[in-house]
């Protein structure tokens, strides 16, 4: 008999970054956009994980929200270990920051992704041009957010996210 595998989806936290960056540094900069250390213990509230439950500390999933505007955010670094693909992981890890974007009182959730199939699967539509008005987009830009600049799709950016799909969920 199979035994059932529980694998709990939490709050990351700051023990969990060293982690989180193993867990993302294979796939930084092709389908993730890389970063540096500082920036995900600034991140540290935006990122809930997943934990083997067969090998405590050891992080198989992560995802983040990163609040953009007043009724918007983005689903930012979304990655499960291969070992644990094909699972459910990842769906569980949306779900619950969708579940963060809810609670935050948020109506829209924006992704830059390969993974189309997989979103769309979640309830998000591609999307072509702005997900934001030409005034929010005007305040937008003083960001100094390299995820804010793809999502304002700025020509400064455009290598890193050639071929990327941008879709949108409304909650």
């Amino acid at each position: 008999h199979a035994v059932q595998v529980v694998i709990e989806v939490r709050r990351a936290r700051a023990g969990d970054v060293r982690a989180i960056r193993e867990l993302v540094r294979p796939l930084a900069g092709n389908t993730l956009t890389p970063k540096d250390a500082v920036s995900y213990y600034e991140a540290l509230q935006q990122f809930r994980v997943a934990e083997d439950s067969d090998l405590p500390g050891r992080i198989i999933g992560c995802g983040a929200l990163h609040v953009m505007w007043e009724e918007l955010a983005e689903v930012r670094t979304l990655a499960v270990h291969p070992d644990f693909a094909r699972r459910g992981l990842g769906g569980r890890l949306l779900e619950a920051l969708i579940e963060d974007a809810r609670d935050l009182g948020l109506c829209r959730i924006f992704c830059l992704t390969f993974e189309v199939d997989f979103f769309l699967r979640h309830g998000f539509s591609p999307i072509k041009g702005q997900a934001v008005d030409p005034d929010v987009y005007a305040e937008l830009i003083r960001s100094y957010d390299e995820g804010v600049a793809e999502f304002l799709d700025l020509e400064r950016v455009k290598p890193n996210t050639l071929g990327n799909t941008r879709m949108l969920r409304e909650l």
